[in-house]
C-alpha cells in the first residue's frame, strides 16, 4: 500500500478531454520524510511512520520529539502518521510520483466542527409545526417511555457537539497529479476546511 500526508487547499474545477466540467479538491501532498520504521520482532507489527509539514523553528517541539527526530537524522515535523508501507528505511522521501492520474485513493482527516447543535440538524429530525402556536418547533420531542425502561435509550439523537471528527471517503479518483508542485488533484470533495492534514492511502 501507499500512503502520504497532505494538506487541503480547497476546490477548483478543471476540464476533461471532452470538455466536461470536474469538481476537484486540491490537496498539497508531501514530500514526506520517513522518520521510523517499526518491525514486527521488535514493534509486534510492520509499518512506517513519515512526517510532513516542517516546522523551522527547533524551539516549537518538544525534547522527547527532537530527540525522536535526531535519531531519524531528519527534520522536524508538525504531523506524524503510520502506514503499513514497506521496502522503505529511515530518511526516504515520499512524493506524489507514487500517485499517478486514474488510481483510486482512500481519503481521512478531520471533519469541519459545527458547534453545539440541535437534533433537527444533527439526526435530521423532522420537529413540529412551526405556526399557529403549537409551541413544539424544532425539539426533540418524547425521548423514553415512563414506565419500562424508566430510562433513555443508549445511542438516542440528542443535542450536542456535531463535526469535528475523523472521516474516510473511500473510492476518490485521481483527476492529475503535479509533481513540479507536490499538488494532487482528487475529484469531489474530501474532509476538513481548507488547511485540514489529511491522509491519502492508495487503494489496491
Amino acid at each position: 500500500m501507499t500512503g502520504i500526508l497532505g494538506r487541503k487547499l480547497g476546490m477548483t474545477q478543471v476540464f476533461d478531454d471532452r470538455g466536461n466540467v470536474i469538481p476537484v479538491t486540491v490537496i498539497e501532498a508531501g514530500p514526506c520524510s520517513v522518520v521510523q520504521v517499526k518491525t514486527r520482532d521488535k514493534d509486534g507489527y510492520d509499518a512506517v511512520q513519515i512526517g510532513f509539514d516542517e516546522i523551522r523553528k527547533d524551539k516549537r517541539v518538544t525534547r522527547p520529539m527532537a530527540g525522536h527526530f535526531k535519531k531519524a537524522g531528519v527534520s522536524f515535523f508538525r504531523v506524524l502518521r503510520e502506514f503499513p508501507m514497506a521496502e522503505l528505511k529511515v530518511g526516504d522521501v515520499i512524493t506524489v510520483e507514487r500517485f499517478q492520474k486514474g488510481d483510486r485513493v482512500t481519503a481521512s482527516g478531520i471533519s469541519k466542527g459545527k458547534g453545539f447543535q440541535g437534533v433537527m440538524k444533527r439526526h435530521g429530525y423532522g420537529g413540529g409545526p412551526g405556526s399557529h402556536g403549537s409551541m413544539f418547533n424544532r425539539a426533540p420531542g418524547s425521548i423514553g417511555a415512563s414506565s419500562f425502561p424508566s430510562r433513555v435509550w443508549k445511542n438516542k439523537g440528542l443535542p450536542g457537539r456535531m463535526g469535528r471528527r475523523k472521516v474516510t471517503i473511500r473510492n476518490l479518483a485521481v483527476v492529475d497529479v503535479r509533481p513540479e508542485q507536490n499538488l494532487i488533484l482528487i475529484k469531489g470533495a474530501v474532509p476538513g476546511p481548507r488547511g485540514a492534514y489529511l491522509e491519502l492511502r492508495k487503494e489496491g
